[in-house]
């Protein structure tokens, strides 16, 4: 297998907690001890609760905080050793899309000196060229490049999402962290944008790292998923297979709170614990309505790959029931079928 694009080794981040008179009074276990690889190409989905640590994973990733311990590798070489100079000079092949489109962009700077900054900060293309690369760029993303002069309080949240893109792409990344980069927006413009990213993911051979707690959205770019709790991944795998089969108690209950999801779940009972002083042995031991004695003291480990779970019931999980009032898919099909192929009502006969 050729060596992964991003690579985290049991990567730990805490922030403390201070009391009143700014003495340490604790921790937020935000991320700890993950490990992950991300594979060039592929699209990797970190989706969780808020508050499980997805974003700050995120940041992690780009050495935009520097975690307390474990190494975030990009390209083989371990980003927390690197001068300021060589990360500066990495820093053009990881870009970020933030959730908030306006907040991300600057007021005070036009979309043409916005998309063009990256060009200019890294050297990427002459000055006399930077017009025209930016007319390419929102051309890309579905903008007209007559836009260019306008501000960003002249668009739409969608447009305004589209210029970040833009913007994302402008350093020619090979990497790019998108952080819930539709949950802001109008559900009828998300689709829109979920389309272009997943084109733009194909035409560009990008790798992505999207972090969401829509599944839908998910389910529509993802190669892989991996789930998180409490700053821990409690199940990874291909796509398909974590959200066609879960086989963690917690994702499990996540889908089937998806509207239209054909199979129901134990409810999770109960508030998440508290990220400062979080519970021994499994973390989601507090809600999980199959816990046993052993999850309250052990600490699953993560199984093998390629579909991995952190649970001492692996496997042994009893399978989820249908939901209430639900057809399966084949049934419901065929009811919708002999509905529309049913003869035309007699004149006369009551319907």
């Amino acid at each position: 297998m050729s060596q992964a694009l991003l690579q985290l080794d049991e990567v730990v981040k805490r922030f403390p907690v201070r009391d009143t008179l700014g003495r340490r009074a604790g921790a937020v276990h935000a991320v700890d001890g993950v490990s992950l690889a991300v594979e060039e190409g592929e699209t990797l989905a970190i989706v969780g609760e808020s508050g499980c640590g997805k974003s700050t994973l995120g940041r992690l990733m780009l050495n935009l905080i520097s975690p307390d311990s474990g190494t975030v590798r990009f390209g083989g070489e371990d980003l927390a050793r690197l001068s300021a100079g060589a990360l500066r000079a990495r820093r053009r092949h990881m870009q970020l899309i933030f959730q908030d489109p306006f907040a991300s962009l600057d007021p005070r700077m036009t979309v043409e000196q916005a998309v063009a900054e990256p060009l200019r900060l890294h050297g990427i293309v002459p000055r006399s060229q930077e017009r025209a690369r930016v007319a390419d760029l929102l051309s890309r993303v579905g903008l007209r490049p007559e836009l260019a002069r306008r501000w960003p309080h002249e668009f739409s949240g969608g447009q305004r999402q589209r210029i970040a893109i833009a913007r994302a792409l402008a350093s020619q990344p090979k990497l790019i962290v998108g952080d819930e980069p539709v949950s802001a927006l109008d559900v009828s413009v998300q689709a829109q944008v979920v389309n272009l990213l997943s084109d733009l993911i194909r035409d560009l051979g990008l790798t992505f790292v999207l972090i969401s707690h829509d599944l839908g959205v998910v389910r529509h770019v993802a190669d892989r998923v991996a789930v998180m709790y409490l700053g821990r991944i409690v199940e990874q795998g291909p796509a398909e297979d974590v959200l066609t089969d879960p086989r963690h108690p917690y994702t499990r209950a996540l889908l089937a709170a998806v509207p239209g999801h054909g199979t129901k779940a134990p409810p999770i009972e109960g508030d998440v614990p508290s990220p400062i002083s979080p519970p021994p042995g499994c973390r989601f031991h507090t809600r999980c309505p199959f816990v046993e004695d052993r999850c309250r003291v052990t600490v699953p480990l993560l199984s093998a790959a390629p579909h991995a779970v952190a649970c001492h019931l692996d496997g042994r999980l009893p399978p989820p029931a249908p939901r209430p009032g639900r057809l399966a898919g084949g049934e419901r099909l065929r009811r919708l079928q002999s509905f529309f192929r049913a003869p035309s009502p007699q004149p006369g006969v009551p319907q």
